[in-house]
């Protein structure tokens, strides 16, 4: 069932340090981009927030508090830099709690290293209860299966909004990403409903162009018209990738109208693309 128009805005939370500060680079965001666009969907917002638990409550405050849906990446471990757990709980005004299916996941997880090491499992032993943290859930949470460790991320539904928590590892947070757009958002699926149409316009600039893109989306409603200029691209030098996007019937309408436009402009016209 086509429910696009009234598919959730979806959003993003990235966590950590280690991303501000350049120790390592984000890879979840285009991958993000990447799961809802094969489903006709799109990322609306993102926020970068750091190992603070007084800015990342914040963040899950509006994200709990506005519509919409929003994946969180990261800091759902259970070292002392990990503050996503309680920053959810907080933000929710609700305790943490040893989530029953997620302590059986963790055990197993725990069980299945002490095999695989050859050494007798002891549950009781320091380390193993405190993996149990990770957990500790805001309560009310449901759980996201982890394929790759078992270990759960969980999802937590607010005022208005929905948050779901994942590892900020991309070997967990893909497959766990995967599963919930796939388990809760379906219905919303549009595969092959969404068209982008673009044409490299040399030499222009955005603020002569900007009657037209304007005129494009008054014609069309549902159509967007983006810009995207560059000043040193090695082949076509300065330019602008102007262009529409939208479902597939406006933008096979708009994007005619568009070239005639640019032609009545006398822009200097590069490749076509279509995306």
């Amino acid at each position: 069932m086509n429910l696009l128009n009234t598919a959730p805005e979806f959003g993003l939370i990235i966590v950590g340090d280690e991303i501000l500060s350049g120790k390592r680079q984000d890879k979840n965001m285009s991958k993000v981009i990447e799961l809802l666009s094969l489903r006709g969907l799109s990322l609306s917002h993102a926020d970068y927030v750091g190992d603070d638990p007084v800015r990342l409550t914040q963040a899950l405050q509006r994200a709990f508090n506005q519509p919409g849906v929003v994946f969180s990446c990261g800091g759902i471990g259970a070292t002392p830099d990990d503050h996503t757990r309680q920053s959810a709980a907080a933000a929710l005004g609700v305790p943490l709690v040893l989530h029953p299916q997620a302590e059986q996941l963790i055990r197993e997880r725990t069980r299945d290293v002490a095999l695989e090491q050859g050494l007798p499992y002891e549950p009781l032993r320091e380390d193993n209860v405190h993996r149990l943290n990770m957990g500790r859930f805001p309560q009310g949470a449901e759980i996201i299966p982890n394929p790759y460790n078992k270990i759960p991320g969980f999802t937590c539904r607010g005022p208005l909004g929905v948050v779901h928590f994942v590892p900020g590892f991309p070997v967990m947070a893909w497959p766990m990403l995967d599963w919930v757009l796939e388990t809760f958002y379906a219905e919303f699926f549009a595969r092959g409903s969404q068209l982008e149409k673009s044409v490299i316009v040399m030499g222009s600039m955005e603020a002569t162009l900007t009657p037209l893109m304007e005129a494009i989306e008054a014609q069309f409603p549902g159509v967007k018209v983006f810009s995207l200029p560059s000043v040193d691209h090695p082949e076509y030098g300065r330019h602008i990738e102007l262009g529409v996007k939208g479902a597939v019937q406006a933008v096979e309408a708009a994007y005619p109208v568009l070239l005639e436009g640019l032609h009545q402009f006398g822009a200097k016209l590069g490749p076509e693309l279509v995306r």
